[in-house]
């Protein structure tokens, strides 16, 4: 797949990865980190900015730290990183007792972490826990549209009907529950929701819309609204990855043709829209200033960018990989914050182009880099 130079260089920067995080393991090893401050990271499982436990132990990123630990484990074979990554997993029994801030979500925080413990292990806990996970993404299936609920009740208004992109990377979490337990409805479940997310997302030129707003007693299409992007109509860049990577996830679970042509699709969208310089903004349709950035979105990509290459295979896969190495290499040369002083490694990620903030350290953007990374050395951990 890599010639012996993009080889060499993969081999290098997993060396400074895992230099690093042998320092940066230790140093979080009780906490469940989503940013840093002052390069030093925080920790959702103590933290609550605004009292509701969405924002705390329930926050939707908390597994990814996990996952890294995970990583880590299967590369070095150090216990260390398995107790680490048990100790996140333990807390996050708690958002199972208070319940009410766990959203669709669930995927994200159970899979890098009870599946991956599980699948390694055989922890009996683990899968408890995961299958618990599970019943309860499985809950939020709306019957009469064919989609799963993103939040719960929000300010903005009534979501009962609200669907978004990222939810293509929770229901891996459904497809690894039947293929647990040879139960067939949560497959079914999430290919009616990636069937839903085919036609209602993806628009004809590739690009995504973020949020799809059905009616939640007679199914349909209400409008879409822009969510985390510049606006509605406009091309959220992460949004596009959770697509990317999202539907071919779909296909490697399923082998159904029709999630890897979605997957060329949207890829196709997001490899004519990489700007000269490799670096990814938030919205693909932002306006050019202020000129805001997303890393995250360039790992991602290059997390489906390498799995849609493994599975055309042949002459057809090198543009794909072309196009992943561009992103990473673009983020290892000036994005990355290398010293062993920081607990970070992407440096620009953003959550959302409206947001207040900009331009910071995300764990999730840390979690995919790493795993992009480990694909292209070719003895990666599979966790979705």
């Amino acid at each position: 797949m890599l010639n012996t130079t993009q080889q060499q260089w993969v081999n290098d920067v997993i060396a400074r990865l895992t230099a690093k995080m042998e320092l940066v393991s230790e140093r979080s090893r009780d906490k469940i980190p989503y940013t840093t401050l002052n390069g030093v990271h925080d920790d959702r499982a103590t933290v609550n900015p605004s009292g509701d436990d969405a924002d705390g132990i329930c926050w939707w990123t908390n597994g990814f730290w996990g996952g890294m630990l995970w990583l880590m484990y299967h590369e070095t074979g150090q216990e260390k990183y398995k107790e680490i990554a048990q100790i996140s997993e333990a807390k996050l029994d708690r958002c199972f007792e208070e319940y009410y801030g766990l959203h669709h979500d669930v995927g994200f925080m159970w899979l890098p972490t009870s599946v991956a413990n599980y699948r390694i292990t055989g922890n009996p806990e683990s899968r408890k826990r995961a299958l618990h996970a599970a019943n309860l993404l499985a809950g939020r299936f709306n019957v009469a549209g064919s989609f799963i609920r993103a939040w719960n009740d929000l300010p903005e208004g009534d979501t009962r009907g609200w669907a978004i992109i990222d939810c293509m990377l929770n229901i891996p979490l459904l497809y690894w529950a039947t293929e647990e337990t040879g139960d067939p409805r949560y497959m079914q479940i999430a290919m009616k929701h990636a069937d839903t997310s085919m036609t209602a997302f993806v628009r004809p030129d590739g690009s995504i819309n973020h949020i799809v707003e059905f009616d939640p007693f007679l199914g349909g299409v209400v409008r879409t609204h822009g969510g985390q992007g510049y606006g509605e109509g406009s091309s959220w860049a992460r949004g596009q990855t959770w697509a990317l990577y999202g539907f071919i996830m779909s296909y490697i679970h399923t082998g159904k043709d029709e999630y890897l042509h979605t997957a060329k699709r949207v890829a196709h969208y997001y490899m004519a829209s990489i700007p000269d310089d490799g670096i990814i903004p938030v919205d693909f349709r932002q306006p050019e200033e202020p000129a805001l950035t997303d890393d995250t979105a360039a790992a991602i990509a290059a997390c489906g960018l390498i799995e849609i290459a493994k599975a055309v295979g042949g002459h057809e896969s090198r543009l794909y990989i072309s196009a992943a190495l561009k992103l990473l290499e673009r983020l290892d040369q000036s994005r990355i914050d290398w010293s062993p002083d920081t607990d970070h490694f992407l440096l620009y990620g953003t959550g959302a182009y409206h947001s207040k903030t900009h331009h910071h350290a995300i764990i999730y953007g840390d979690y995919y880099f790493m795993e992009a990374i480990f694909k292209l050395k070719g003895s990666d951990l599979y966790l979705w």
